[in-house]
């Protein structure tokens, strides 16, 4: 008899009665256990050999991986078995060891007492414990109220902290202020603040308002400037961005935000609150003129907008106030336009309506969600927002991951008896489910959306500075969407749609001379593309953007359009080394830092180069959700 004929069932209700005794768990573990009693939630006999392990599910996995040393081995697994528990294993071990990091890291984060604070004392006596001249302090006061003096008569030597008034009315104001912190933060604060409680002891008081609104606020103001300091410092060297965003609160108030980006991540600058003003040209222009000074115009190479009208007109009048600054479109909003000019195409539009109408029916009754959950092992689709097109995308590319799971659940007998199934909007999501002609369009919207999607990602995560690649990768997702329709009916008409809707959203806006300026000096492109250094487009608005950057310094942009962008352009000099050219080889690497590398024999193209390859192309980081903030 072979060994898979030996082996014992795990599907036999009978022996197991598995609804009864399995535990409602995605672990793997409970797929080789079953409860010997619901009430002795550790005691689990394996399925494979019948051993009973006592000490949870975490013992069975070792039981069955095999684990030398750990516990007995099943004599019936199979490899494929002790793979799938080594592997959860592994995972639960990786899991618990960051668990630790992280409340390490939170208790290094941590500072109640300072080094001279302490003054550790053996005592053994009440006397000394209860002292007027001390306190007694200690994690949680060990959990417990003061200890009377009979249960220290049994003569064991306590630790005490002997902490001065005034050494403690500063440990107090040092836990207040994590207190404060996690007020005005909320978020990884709060662990911090637990760990100063606990440190601090059950005498912690919890600061009163007023200091939270004066004293406590201001010291965390006054810290948060010198955080600053180091964005101040990289704006003066490279120079930075300004980015303006307006939204509405909760209390319909309409505020304006102003935000610092450089190549080290993005600051809050202010906020004005304009509800009683008409949101105009000149308004938007005064508001970012006047944060211009305060951050200092010979700092700032752009502003960053939306494409809103009003935002245009401001753009006009800081061009003849400030002809050195350049005012660029947001490119997060451009490329959602193209991707929502897209989804309007009908080839697509009925298939995101579908999906949509799918997922809709799904979500809408508690029965289909629940037995869609069970098929997904409680994997959700993601479902489509109100406002930005690339939603879509993802509820798509969500829904298409579970294609096999959410087929095979539409043909069974619980789906069909579930009463919501029988409506016509029920019969409109089986058919949809089971059409293959539903998933081959799924998976063409897919393939069509996906190169811009990612254009996207790279200029709304604010991880790098995006101004360098936007263009080049503007360009690239042309190509790979034309790739991706392939030689489908009707493939050439489709693909020019696209790219008229492309084309049209990108004009004079993700198409400006600084964009084109930016492609044209990242060598990550035009040190592997020949041409571009060539091409009369590109060229064109790198001429602008020298006379803009260098406005009214023709002496500066002789230098560098006479003699310096040739070397460049040459690869003349430090250009022409070996190394040069093998450091932009990848999409990964810094064109900032490469120019601040190789580029110190062009000192006026460099400073341009690498102010311009530092800036980002999105006002994303100034749109995060101000809600939490609200007052």
């Amino acid at each position: 008899m072979s060994s898979t004929a030996s082996r014992p069932s795990m599907d036999q209700p009978e022996t197991y009665n598995a609804l009864a005794l399995k535990r409602n768990s995605d672990d793997v573990g409970w797929e080789y256990g079953v409860l010997i009693d619901p009430n002795y939630l550790n005691v689990i006999k394996c399925k494979l050999c019948s051993k009973v392990v006592k000490a949870g599910i975490y013992r069975l996995k070792l039981h069955i991986a095999g684990k030398k040393g750990e516990v007995r081995a099943c004599p019936n697994a199979t490899e494929e078995d002790k793979a799938k528990c080594s592997k959860a294993i592994d995972e639960s071990r990786r899991a618990k060891r960051a668990r630790r990091e992280k409340e390490q890291e939170v208790r290094d984060a941590v500072m109640i007492d300072a080094e001279s604070d302490v003054e550790p004392e053996e005592n053994t006596g009440l006397d000394e414990i209860t002292g007027s001249g001390s306190r007694v302090m200690g994690p949680m006061d060990n959990f417990t109220k003061p200890m009377d003096s009979s249960s220290l008569a049994k003569g064991k030597k306590l630790h005490q902290q002997k902490i001065s008034e005034h050494v403690m009315k500063e440990r107090l104001h040092r836990f207040k202020r994590y207190v404060a912190r996690w007020l005005y933060v909320r978020s990884k604060f709060f662990d911090q603040m637990i760990e100063a409680a606990g440190r601090f002891g059950s005498s912690a008081k919890k600061p009163y308002q007023h200091e939270l609104r004066e004293k406590l606020l201001q010291e965390e103001v006054q810290d948060t400037k010198e955080m600053l300091k180091a964005h101040e410092k990289e704006w003066h060297k490279n120079g930075c961005s300004i980015m303006t965003d307006a939204w509405t609160d909760q209390k319909r108030r309409s505020i304006m935000n102003m935000c610092v980006n450089c190549s080290i991540g993005t600051s809050f600058l202010e906020s004005k609150e304009v509800s009683t003003e008409s949101h105009t040209g000149e308004l938007i222009f005064q508001y970012v003129n006047s944060c211009i000074d305060k951050v200092g115009a010979e700092n700032i190479v752009q502003v960053v907008t939306d494409n809103a009208s009003n935002n245009m007109a401001a753009k006009d009048l800081m061009s003849v106030e400030r002809p050195k600054i350049f005012w660029t479109s947001c490119a997060t909003h451009t490329i959602n336009l193209m991707l929502e000019g897209m989804g309007k195409i009908k080839k697509f539009k009925t298939t995101i309506a579908q999906a949509n109408s799918l997922t809709i029916f799904i979500y809408a009754h508690h029965r289909t969600l629940a037995l869609m959950r069970k098929f997904t092992k409680k994997r959700e689709i993601v479902r489509p927002g109100v406002t930005r097109f690339a939603s879509n995308f993802l509820s798509l590319q969500s829904l298409y991951e579970k294609k096999e799971q959410l087929r095979t659940m539409s043909q069974i007998e619980e789906w069909e008896k579930i009463s919501h199934v029988k409506s016509a909007k029920g019969v409109q999501a089986t058919a949809t489910l089971v059409r293959p002609n539903f998933w081959s369009s799924v998976s063409l919207c897919l393939r069509v959306f996906e190169p811009l999607v990612k254009v996207l990602r790279m200029v709304d995560g604010d991880v790098k500075p995006s101004m360098a690649f936007l263009y080049g990768e503007i360009l690239k997702a042309k190509e790979d969407i034309k790739v991706a329709i392939g030689n489908i009916p009707g493939a050439a008409g489709l693909y020019s749609s696209i790219l008229e809707i492309i084309d049209v959203k990108m004009k004079n806006r993700l198409d400006c001379p600084l964009h084109k300026a930016a492609y044209f000096l990242n060598p990550y492109y035009s040190y592997n593309d020949d041409s571009i250094l060539e091409s009369e487009e590109v060229m064109d608005g790198f001429l602008l953007v020298v006379e803009t950057f260098y406005h009214g310094d023709y002496d500066k942009q002789a230098q560098v359009l006479n003699e310096e962008v040739h070397k460049f352009k040459d690869r003349a000099g430090h250009f022409g080394k070996q190394v040069v050219a093998a450091g932009c080889k990848e999409f990964d690497m810094n064109p900032a830092k490469w120019w601040g590398n190789y580029g110190t024999q062009v000192p006026a193209l460099q400073k341009m180069a690498i102010r311009i390859l530092s800036l980002t192309s999105s006002v994303s980081g100034c749109e995060r959700n101000w809600s939490c903030h609200e007052g």
